[in-house]
């Protein structure tokens, strides 16, 4: 977390947590969600706009984190920006190393990752899991991917999509969960 963020947070600790208005696609691309565009929908109907800012993009990255509930979060200065996600909290970019002989995984937030397992859901999009969270290969780097499966570095295991968040403790809407009445 940066250090600007770190003295926000002490300064105004009792800021409103903000719900629905960022999400996370797929490929790790992110998105405003104004008014408007939650009217129409949760994040996978209605996405927004997407975000193009290197700098801005780069300051969430670097402020993206979860919760104790695996919520995920971008903290903006005092206030807590919960992300609505579409797959998975993270979008793995996968390459070959250079000598041939194994992969480097990174999520899109760059931090480099050790896969400790490799799941394939009904729609046959690949998921990896790390000790950073579970994520998504991007879609560009399927192939790669499957370069890994292939010589036996990973091997899927086959999961419902649905079942995921459960498994691997993320949530994919929190806005969904803030909004729900609380149990009795």
């Amino acid at each position: 977390m940066d250090d600007i963020v770190k003295q926000a947070l002490a300064k105004w600790p009792n800021v409103p947590h903000c719900y629905g208005w960022l999400g996370l696609d797929a490929r790790g691309n992110w998105y405003m969600r104004d008014d408007r565009t939650q009217a129409q929908g949760p994040f996978r109907t209605a996405k927004g706009s997407m975000l193009r800012h290197d700098k801005l993009i780069e300051f969430i990255h670097r402020n993206y984190e979860h919760d104790e509930e695996g919520q995920w979060f971008f903290q903006n200065g005092p206030q807590r920006v919960y992300v609505e996600l579409e797959a998975a909290p993270l979008v793995w970019r996968v390459a070959e190393e250079a000598d041939g002989g194994g992969f480097t995984v990174a999520a899109h937030t760059g931090a480099a990752a050790t896969v400790s397992d490799c799941l394939l859901d009904e729609d046959g999009r690949l998921y990896l899991a790390s000790p950073l969270g579970l994520g998504l290969v991007h879609t560009q780097d399927v192939g790669i991917a499957a370069e890994a499966i292939e010589r036996g570095i990973w091997t899927p295991e086959p999961v419902q999509a649905s079942e995921l968040p459960a498994r691997f403790g993320h949530v994919l809407s929190p806005a969904e969960r803030h909004a729900a009445p609380p149990h009795a």
